[in-house]
C-alpha cells in the first residue's frame, strides 16, 4: 500500500512543505507502506517575491527571481503542472484542468493569495500600467521601474486597497526606497510621496505602528489613514488621476503604486466546503489543519489565520505542519504548537533596514533577533540591510529545501527581547 499526499501550490509554503515530508519519510517508513508526494501548481515559474519590491527601483531584475519551481522539488517528489478545477473533499480528489485526477490520504492547500483587481472600479481602467502600476506582479513591477526612471516630479501615491495582503510592511518599503531614489536622483524636493492605507496607523501592531509612523514623518512622506479605496478615477489627459474612498475623501496622484485587494485561489470558492468568502482556507491557527475535514491542511497566504501573510510565516509554520501531517498519518494527536510567529525586515532606504519579531499574542519589541547577540529589533540599522540582501540566498538554499536553521525555530523567541514588566503595569494601573 501507498499513501498519497498531494500539495495543491508549489510557492514557498508548497516547497518546503514537501521537501520537509520527502526528507522524513525517506528515513521513517509508515507502518511499512511508501508516502508518494505530489505538488501541483498552474506554471513551472517559482518567483522569489519580496524580491518585486526591488525592481522598480533598479536593485532586482526578472531573471534573479524567478527559478524553475521543479528544480526546487527532491527529484523523487512528483511535479504536475497544470490549473486545479476544484477538490472534492468529501472523495478526497483534486480535479486538475488537465483532466487528471489525484485521490489523496492528506491535501495540503498552499496556493497563496492573488491580486483581486477587479474588486476596485477603475484599477485596471484608463492609465493602467501608465499611471496606475502594482509592484504586487513582475509585469508591474517592471512597468513601475519604466515610469519612475521618466517621473521629474509630482505626487506619487502607495495605495493599499484593503487587508489581508502579502507582505504587510512592503508598501512601508516602497514608500522609504522611493524617498531614497529620489533624493539619489536629486530630485527629492519635486516629488511628494503619499501612503494612503486603510489601517488606522501605519502598521498593524501598535508598537511597530508608531516606529514606522515616525519614520515616514522624518522622511517627508504623508500618512493618509482609514482611506477605504472605493474606485480609481483618471482624468481625461490620462496624465493624473486620484483614488476616491468610500467616504467621499479623495486622493489625487500623479503617479499611483497601488496593492490591489487579495483573495485566495478561485478553485477554492468552487470547491465546496472548502472556503470562505475571499476563498481564503479556514484553518486552526494553531494546527494548521483545516475546518474543512481533518486530512486537509492548509500553510501560509491561502490560510485565513490571524497571522501575517509573509514569507517567514510560511517558513516557521512549515515545522509545524509537516510534524502534524506525519501525527495525522501515525493515527497520533496533533500539536497545537504555531504561535504566529513572525519575522520581517523593513527596507527604510540608504543601506539600513528595521527588523521586527512578534506572534499572536506579542508586539514587535526592542531588543535583538535571535538573541541577546544578534539583530537590532525595532531599530534602523546597516546590519539588517545586509541580512534582507542575505535571505535571498538563505530563501533558496535552506528555506525553500526545508532545511533546520540552527538556533531559529517555529516559536518566537523571548531571548534578547525587551519583554514588558507586568507588575509595571499593574503599578500603572493604581
Amino acid at each position: 500500500m501507498t499513501k498519497k499526499i498531494v500539495i495543491l501550490g508549489g510557492g514557498t509554503g508548497g516547497t518546503l512543505v514537501a521537501n520537509r515530508l520527502h526528507r522524513h519519510f525517506k528515513h521513517h517508513r509508515l507502518d511499512g507502506e511508501a508516502v508518494d508526494i505530489t505538488v501541483v501548481d498552474r506554471d513551472d515559474h517559482h518567483m522569489y517575491q519580496p524580491g518585486l519590491l526591488f525592481v522598480p527601483f533598479g536593485l532586482a531584475q526578472h531573471s534573479e527571481i524567478v527559478r524553475p519551481r521543479k528544480a526546487q522539488l527532491h527529484k523523487d517528489i512528483e511535479f504536475v503542472e497544470s490549473g486545479i478545477d476544484r477538490v472534492d473533499h468529501h472523495g478526497d480528489t483534486v480535479y486538475l484542468e488537465n483532466g487528471r485526477e489525484l485521490a489523496y490520504d492528506v491535501l495540503v492547500i498552499a496556493t497563496g493569495a492573488q491580486l483581486a483587481f477587479d474588486e476596485t472600479e477603475g484599477l485596471t481602467g484608463p492609465g493602467w500600467n501608465e499611471r496606475v502600476f502594482t509592484f504586487y506582479d513582475i509585469t508591474g513591477a517592471t512597468g513601475l521601474a519604466a515610469a519612475l526612471e521618466e517621473f521629474e516630479g509630482g505626487r506619487l501615491v502607495v495605495n493599499v486597497v484593503d487587508m489581508p495582503i502579502k507582505c504587510p510592511v512592503a508598501p512601508l518599503e516602497f514608500c522609504f526606497l522611493a524617498d531614497w531614489y529620489f533624493t539619489e536622483r536629486g530630485i527629492r524636493d519635486k516629488v511628494e510621496i503619499v501612503y494612503a492605507t486603510p489601517l488606522d496607523g501605519a502598521f498593524t501592531k501598535p508598537t511597530a505602528s508608531a516606529k514606522l509612523s515616525a519614520l515616514l514623518e522624518e522622511k517627508g512622506i504623508h500618512l493618509v489613514t482609514e482611506f477605504n479605496t472605493g474606485s480609481v478615477e483618471m482624468d481625461d489627459d490620462l496624465q493624473s488621476g486620484k483614488l476616491v474612498g468610500y467616504d467621499g475623501r479623495e486622493v489625487p496622484f500623479d503617479l499611483a503604486a497601488v496593492i490591489p485587494m487579495h483573495s485566495g485561489a478561485d478553485y477554492v470558492g468552487r470547491s465546496e466546503g472548502l472556503g470562505d468568502d475571499l476563498n481564503f482556507v479556514p484553518t486552526n491557527k494553531a494546527t494548521l489543519q483545516t475546518m474543512a475535514k481533518e486530512n486537509i491542511f492548509a500553510i501560509g497566504d491561502a490560510t485565513n489565520v490571524p497571522a501575517s501573510k509573509a514569507g517567514s510565516v510560511t517558513h516557521f509554520e512549515g515545522e509545524v505542519l509537516v510534524d502534524n501531517i506525519i501525527r495525522f498519518l501515525e493515527h497520533r494527536e496533533l500539536e497545537s504548537t504555531f504561535d504566529g510567529h513572525a519575522n520581517c525586515f523593513i527596507e527604510t532606504g540608504f543601506g539600513k533596514a528595521l527588523l521586527i519579531d512578534f506572534n499572536y499574542e506579542t508586539e514587535p519589541l526592542p531588543g535583538h533577533f535571535p538573541a541577546a547577540v544578534g539583530m537590532p529589533l525595532l531599530k534602523e540599522s546597516r546590519m539588517n540591510h545586509l541580512g534582507k540582501l542575505m535571505f535571498q540566498w538563505f530563501y533558496w538554499h535552506a528555506l525553500l529545501p526545508g532545511r533546520d536553521v540552527p538556533g531559529i525555530g517555529a516559536d518566537m523567541p523571548k531571548a534578547g527581547k525587551q519583554l514588558p514588566n507586568p507588575n509595571k503595569e499593574e503599578e500603572a494601573k493604581v
